[in-house]
């Protein structure tokens, strides 16, 4: 996560209440992990105008080399040339003085706060501290949310199922219409169509004589004499 306006201002207000209970009006710099500025406040101070430009340096120094600058004076103040050779390479943004602190956010330096013009030793020590309390207090609700991965789908592989495309069992996905019941009947009498034409033609010669046996039974059989009177001519 990178330095926003909005975590700026949140360690800048809680800064700002502690220099109010201290009464020590104070100029506080923010910067981000660059060193470039991202807000700056001067609280109203007679010598207000001379702590904007030390408070900044301040703020770009603990970027600089990720410490406070307490501890980059200790031991800088051991290098001889040190501090006016960085204040040159750096355009005036790197002093030696207590007050500047690195901002830290789950582990990894986001920027740095400066603060200016305390009214007593280590008041601007403290009053930065009160603004590094204030991040570390917000810092769970900051904390990026992690996002679902999407799963792998092989290439080919059918899409997974998904119940509300299946129909309900109570209700049917469509009715049978009149239409496809007489459909199906006339495909189950040409069937049967089909199945007698396709009987071997011994079968068919057993049924049809078996079929006009059953009718000769049905006609009455005249006896030899009435036979003969009928073809003869005469009366019956």
């Amino acid at each position: 996560m990178s330095m926003s306006v909005e975590i700026a201002r949140r360690i800048a207000e809680a800064c700002k209440q502690r220099a109010r209970e201290l009464r020590s009006p104070v100029s506080i710099a923010i910067v981000d992990a660059g060193g470039h500025l991202v807000l700056f406040e001067r609280m109203m101070a007679p010598y207000g105008w001379a702590t904007a430009n030390i408070s900044i340096a301040k703020a770009t120094t603990a970027v600089m080399f990720n410490q406070p600058t307490d501890a980059v004076a200790q031991w800088g103040s051991a290098i001889p040339g040190f501090a006016s050779s960085l204040a040159a390479m750096t355009q005036g943004r790197f002093i030696m003085a207590a007050g500047g602190w690195p901002i830290r956010l789950g582990g990894a330096t986001i920027g740095g706060i400066g603060i200016s013009g305390g009214n007593a030793p280590g008041r601007d020590d403290e009053i930065a501290r009160a603004g590094l309390a204030a991040l570390e207090a917000l810092a769970p609700a900051l904390a990026p949310q992690p996002q679902p991965q999407p799963q792998f789908q092989p290439a080919g592989a059918p899409p997974p199922a998904q119940a509300f495309l299946q129909p309900s069992l109570a209700y049917p996905a469509s009715a049978p219409s009149p239409t496809n019941a007489l459909q199906e009947l006339a495909g189950v009498a040409n069937a049967a169509d089909y199945a007698l034409q396709e009987q071997p033609a011994t079968q068919r010669a057993a049924g049809e004589s078996e079929l006009s046996g059953q009718r000769s039974e049905q006609i009455p059989q005249s006896d030899d004499a009435t036979l003969r009177k009928h073809l003869a001519g005469g009366p019956s």
